[in-house]
């Protein structure tokens, strides 16, 4: 039967309960309790009442069998005319399709099987489905119906819905450890008169009252340490930031950051604080340290082994961080990997990084000693003004941390921040002014440490792509899903 012809017979089945008296779309229904709460302490003779889904019919002469879920779980009904529902009401019953929402009231009991059944002596419509669900939704290839309709796919894929439930249950268990800690959940702008925090294309958008140009964050870096200023010594954001950029299987142009800083610490009290995080949430959500990503397994017991860049780098490439673009250049062609002349000394690092950690171990591993080019919010390490005091985090290849001991001196900061924007002034690109003057009121030493939220959960929930953690990923609109390929 053709889709439109299903519809079709269930609008007609909408206009018989609307004959009947039955509002298709009811009102509010007070549940005495959840299918959970009743399978969990089930008793057989106890009165219940329930709301939830049909999910399954199975019709025997004057008996019906149905499955009902909720939100956490699904319970068998039992349905029998004159037993104690009427012909009609039976009749009605069966009307009902497999995608309705229903109340009801009932009694509990245990088959002959064993199974926790409830026999259904009243009922309600809640809500009519005039779509089917789909009957085969494991055998979908098209990964990309499954993100656009995530609402059929929460109804059809009960593991699904597990893994939203576990990202919850993993924000709060950041939430509590930091809490506990003594740090300060605070919320800063998303919307920036200047671009910046970290690099990134940002989303422009205008502000009609103030006739002004806005941006959409990167980051929030820049206004958390604003509260370092001010005097918060241990604050964090669990926050929302975008890049307009590419699109892949670790990015998503809207993506959630943790970002936190504490006054009077430095990098290497983030790498303790970020091995605490993750055997947190590892032990409070998953009761173990040992997981398993797409077939790798991984262990977080910490504490994780560090690797240098900057030795990496010279290893393999014989480039040193004072050397100039030409050289670099030359050093890497020579290696047998082409790079474009007209590149910067820092876009030619970030090369080298990309390569570096191509095929960098499953385990954890930290990264130190990154080229200060690459790091104009970071502190220089006293030896070595060419090297930062910072690290980013890689588990299973992927960089899911990055932390150093943060740039307190505003004369230095405003230095960079010129340098750094001497080429895209043309673009748009202004100094930070606030900032600055807000450093030379003076900001204590500070660790600051961002973690991928995204990510964070794909490693903990085994899953391949960003999309699969991200209840609603940005998709290309319909017509054009045809053509869309998600990169790795």
């Amino acid at each position: 039967m053709e889709l439109n012809e299903i519809i079709q017979l269930r609008i007609d089945k909408l206009k018989l309960f609307k004959d009947v008296g039955i509002d298709p779309y009811g009102h509010k229904f007070t549940k005495t309790m959840s299918i959970k709460e009743l399978l969990s302490s089930f008793k057989e003779k106890e009165k219940v009442v329930l709301a939830g889904r049909l999910m399954a019919k199975r019709k025997h002469g004057k008996v019906c069998f149905c499955d009902l879920r909720d939100q956490d779980a699904k319970i068998q009904l039992y349905v029998r005319k004159d037993d104690p529902l009427t012909e009609d009401q039976f009749e009605l019953f069966n009307k009902l399709d497999i995608g309705d929402i229903i109340g009801l009231e009932g009694e509990a009991f245990m088959t002959h099987t064993g199974e926790p059944t409830v026999k259904v002596v009243g009922f309600s419509l809640l809500s009519k489905s005039l779509r089917p669900l789909p009957e085969k939704w494991h055998g979908l290839k098209d990964v990309q119906i499954r993100y656009r309709q995530r609402y059929v796919d929460l109804i059809s894929n009960p593991e699904v819905k597990d893994i939203f439930v576990a990202r919850s249950k993993i924000v709060a268990s950041i939430r509590e450890l930091l809490n506990q800690k003594g740090f300060l959940e605070v919320e800063t702008p998303m919307m920036h008169i200047i671009p910046g925090g970290a690099a990134g294309r940002p989303f422009e958008t205008h502000h009609n009252e103030y006739d002004m140009n806005l941006f959409l964050r990167i980051a929030p870096e820049l206004y958390l340490k604003r509260l370092i200023v001010g005097g918060f010594e241990k604050i964090y954001e669990i926050n929302r930031s975008f890049r307009n950029e590419g699109v892949s299987t670790r990015h998503n142009p809207e993506f959630t950051m943790l970002e936190l800083y504490a006054a009077y610490c430095d990098y290497e009290d983030m790498m303790k604080i970020t091995e605490e995080i993750f055997v947190h949430v590892a032990q409070k959500v998953l009761g173990k340290l040992e997981i398993e990503y797409q077939g790798q397994k991984i262990d977080l017991t910490p504490p994780w082994p560090r690797r240098s860049f900057a030795q990496a780098v010279k290893e393999k490439f014989d480039i040193n961080p004072e050397d100039e673009t030409s050289v670099m250049v030359e050093k890497l062609k020579k290696k047998g990997r082409p790079v474009e002349d007209r590149l910067t000394r820092s876009q030619i690092v970030k090369v080298v990084e990309e390569i570096l950690t191509e095929n960098v171990s499953t385990q954890p591993v930290f990264f130190t000693d990154y080229f200060s080019i690459l790091c104009p919010l970071a502190k220089n390490k006293k030896e070595n003004p060419l090297i930062s005091d910072r690290f980013e985090l890689y588990i299973a290849g992927m960089e899911v941390a990055n932390a150093y001991s943060e740039l307190n001196d505003p004369l230095e900061q405003k230095a960079r921040f010129q340098e750094e924007i001497k080429d895209q002034v043309a673009a748009g690109r202004c100094l930070d002014e606030d900032y600055i003057e807000a450093l030379e009121y003076g900001m204590p030493p500070t660790g600051g440490l961002g973690i991928g939220i995204d990510r964070l959960l794909m490693l903990l929930l085994n899953q391949p792509s960003i999309r699969d953690v991200i209840l609603f990923p940005l998709l290309r609109p319909e017509k054009e899903t045809g053509s869309e390929q998600v990169k790795e």
